[in-house]
Formats: C-alpha cells, sequence, structure tokens
C-alpha cells in the first residue's frame, strides 16, 4: 500500500521561489531575444544597403567606362552614396589573388595589414577582358558591431536582475494571502478548534480556497462527531450484555456442581466477555485519540496482564503439538490501562498461534519489553516493514481468517502511548513479534 512519503511528489519547490524563477528567466529570455533580435536587424541591414549600394555604384562605373571606350570622350564619374575607391578595370593578374577568385556579386573580405586586420565589402563585376571592383572599408562598422553587442550583453545582465528583483517583490506581493492562510490553518491547528476562514479573505482565488476549507472542514467535523456519538453508543451499548455475561459466569462458576469440563468451558466465556470488554475500551481510546492511564500514579503491571493474556490463548492450540510459555525476567509497571496492555499483547500472541502450526511459542517479559517469539512459517524483512498496516497480512497467511487489523489496532495504540512494536523474521525460523515500552516507570 502507497504510504504518503512513496508517492511522488510533482511539484518540490515552494510557489514563490517558482514566481521568481518564471520572472527571472522570463526578463532573461525577453531581453535576449531583443538583444538578438537587434544584432541580426542591425547586420541585414547593413549588409543589404551596403551591398545594394555597391552593386549600383559599380554598375554606374561600369557604363561610365562603356561609353568612354565607345566614344572616347573621357566619362567623370563620383561616388554618390558611399566612400571607397574604384579598382579597375585592369586585368586579373594586377589584382590581389584573393580577389582574382571571387565571383560576380558582393563579398565580405579580410586582410591584414600594417595597422591591424581591415574588414571591407567588395563588389566584383567580371565582364569578358575586363574586371571591376568596388572595395568599402567597414572596420568601424565591425567595431560599432562589437561595441554594441558588449552594451547588449550589459542589457540583458541589469534586465535579466530587475527582472529577478520584479520577481521577488511579485511573488511576496502575490503570495501575502496564501502565507495568510496557511498561518490561519496552522494557528487553528494547534488550538484543534475550526473558524471560518474566508471572512478573512477578498472574494478571489486564495478567498474561493478558504471557503472550501470550510466547507471541507465542516463536513469532517460533522463526520468526526457522528463517528464518535457512534462509537460511544456502541460501547455503552455492548458493554452492558457484556456485564451480564460476566456477572453470570461468576455466578455459576461458583455453583458446587459444575463438571471440570464444564467449568472450564463456562471460563472461556468469562476470559472472552473480559477480553472483548477491554478491546471495546482500547478502541474507544483510539476513536477519540485519547490516553487514559491509571490515576493517581497507578500502574499497571505488564507480567500480571501477560499471565491473564497467555492463559486465554492456550485454549485455542487445540490440541496441537505446541508449547506456550511465559518467561518472566522482569516485571516493569507502564502508566496505562491494563486493558490497553492485554489488546496489544493479545494482538501479538494471537497472531503467534494463529500462525504456528508446531513447536514452540515463548513469550518473555524483560525490564522494558515483551518479546513473542514463535517456531511458525515466519515472515521476510520486506513484510515486516507492512504488517502493521491496515488490511495487509503476510504471505504465510494462506487460507486462515483475517482481516489484517489486529497489528494496524496495536500500531496505532503503540503510537497513542508513546511505544514501539516490532516485527522480525527470527534466524532460526518463525516470527519474532516484540512490545518495547521507551518510558517504562
Amino acid at each position: 500500500m502507497a504510504t504518503a512519503s512513496s508517492i511522488p511528489k510533482r511539484h518540490r519547490k515552494r510557489l514563490r521561489s517558482r514566481i521568481i524563477v518564471a520572472f527571472a528567466l522570463f526578463g532573461t529570455a525577453l531581453t535576449t531575444l531583443f538583444a538578438a533580435s537587434a544584432v541580426l536587424l542591425r547586420g541585414y541591414l547593413e549588409d543589404t544597403l551596403i551591398g545594394e549600394t555597391l552593386g549600383r555604384e559599380l554598375g554606374s562605373y561600369a557604363e561610365a567606362f562603356y561609353r568612354e571606350q565607345a566614344s572616347g570622350v573621357p566619362q567623370e564619374f563620383a561616388f554618390s552614396k558611399i566612400v571607397g575607391r574604384i579598382v579597375g578595370p585592369n586585368r586579373f593578374k594586377e589584382q590581389p589573388f584573393e580577389w582574382q577568385r571571387l565571383g560576380n556579386g558582393v563579398h565580405r573580405v579580410s586582410e591584414l595589414t600594417s595597422g591591424g586586420i581591415e574588414t571591407y565589402k567588395l563588389a566584383v563585376r567580371k565582364d569578358a577582358g575586363v574586371w571591376f571592383f568596388l572595395k568599402y572599408d567597414i572596420t568601424e562598422e565591425e567595431r560599432g558591431r562589437e561595441l554594441l553587442l558588449w552594451l547588449l550583453g550589459i542589457a540583458v545582465v541589469f534586465f535579466s536582475f530587475l527582472a529577478l528583483l520584479l520577481g521577488v517583490w511579485s511573488s511576496s506581493r502575490v503570495m501575502a494571502p496564501v502565507a495568510e492562510l496557511a498561518r490561519r490553518l496552522e494557528s487553528i491547528s494547534r488550538r484543534g478548534r475550526h473558524e471560518p476562514l474566508a471572512p478573512h479573505f477578498a472574494d478571489d482565488e486564495v478567498g474561493q480556497l478558504a471557503s472550501a476549507l470550510d466547507d471541507y472542514a465542516g463536513q469532517l467535523s460533522e463526520l468526526v462527531e457522528r463517528d464518535r456519538e457512534f462509537n460511544s453508543d456502541v460501547s455503552h451499548e455492548l458493554r452492558t450484555p457484556l456485564a451480564v455475561i460476566q456477572t453470570t459466569t461468576e455466578l455459576v462458576l461458583g455453583s458446587p456442581e459444575l463438571t471440570p469440563k464444564l467449568r472450564e468451558r463456562i471460563a472461556r466465556i468469562e476470559r472472552a466477555a473480559k477480553q472483548s470488554t477491554e478491546l471495546i475500551g482500547a478502541l474507544l481510546l483510539l476513536s477519540r485519540s485519547e490516553r487514559a492511564g491509571p490515576q493517581d500514579g497507578e500502574t499497571s503491571a505488564v507480567a500480571q496482564v501477560a499471565r491473564e493474556v497467555v492463559e486465554a490463548h492456550r485454549s485455542q492450540l487445540a490440541g496441537r503439538p505446541i508449547q506456550l510459555k511465559l518467561n518472566i525476567d522482569a516485571d516493569p509497571a507502564v502508566s496505562a490501562p491494563g486493558a490497553v496492555i492485554a489488546v496489544v499483547l493479545s494482538n501479538l500472541v494471537g497472531n503467534a498461534v494463529k500462525y504456528t502450526r508446531e513447536g514452540e511459542i515463548c513469550v518473555r517479559i524483560t525490564e522494558s519489553a515483551v518479546i513473542v517469539d514463535d517456531t511458525g512459517a515466519g515472515i521476510t524483512e520486506q513484510e515486516a516493514a507492512t504488517l502493521f498496516d491496515r488490511h495487509v497480512r503476510g504471505s504465510s497467511a494462506g487460507t486462515t481468517s483475517g482481516a489484517g487489523l489486529g497489528l494496524a489496532i496495536v500500531k496505532r495504540l503503540c503510537a497513542l502511548y508513546g511505544w514501539r512494536a516490532e516485527l522480525e523474521p527470527r534466524a532460526g525460523g518463525g516470527a519474532r513479534a516484540s512490545l518495547h515500552f521507551d518510558s517504562v516507570d
């Protein structure tokens, strides 16, 4: 059966942390996209405008050159849009080797000069026998682009930090009603008394949550109250006939006319009635989550309770080849009703009797614990960790009757009184059940 700790948690970070991270990521992503778009758009516009202008200027120069060749009249030409220089027309051998490999169009060229790396745009037009080159230096534009990248990087860092601060401020504002709701719930949990939450919040999502919690708390309160009333009524109604049974059996046992066999059977009825009364009392305590201990410093002797439990289970052996032993090494006194101790020990000893076919069951009492060893089918380490859960039975249970509730009751009673119950496999076969009184008077 899955427990709360074994269920994987979908959201492990706090809601406020997720809001802050979301703001920071959104701010960083937005400014980064803006910076990248600005750089790409600037580069695209520069390349497009410079390329178109270079191509147009180079075409104008080529046309002027051909008119001059055809008419013999010198043609004047000046750059109209950009500053650059025409190199040509000359034969290809008179041009730099890098230029000779370039085809028609506008190219980006970088070359190492005495003054450093020079970057320029080169427009190329290769006609039959005549090559035209137009060069435009873009070194300053490249430096401007590098400066722009630095400035945009600083802007991204600045706006990311600003988004982080905005996320911290916004999360505190957004989470304030939720934190207030959690504080009021914690206060209600400490007091153990529910007070309406919805009147303290606005009619928004948190207010709707508070209203839903109020409705749910009301339903739970009604359910708990009905459960307590039912348990009280059942306990009261069952105790009356059980008291009649016990009184009647005591009177019958006092008759000298009873045969030994009949006397034994009536004694079993008396013990069963007493055990039922103890169980009803323990279950009533569990339903109320109340600890009921002896008054005025009184204690319950564990050894005496263990004797009664062991004797009550001897009749269940039904002639099986089993020895049921009780070894009393100490007689601890515990501040708890004897009925509660009897219910816990009855479940532990009863399990040993139920699952042992032959051999020995030994109940041993120490200074701070009761240990029950048996030679039954035993349990595995994996089963030992889950057998105290409701409706869980061991693999050795087979077809034996039972709903898997006895050890669950033991677990709840131990939690109520601060005790500790354990199950573990024995090295020589069988199982060991132990009840530890962690705070023995």
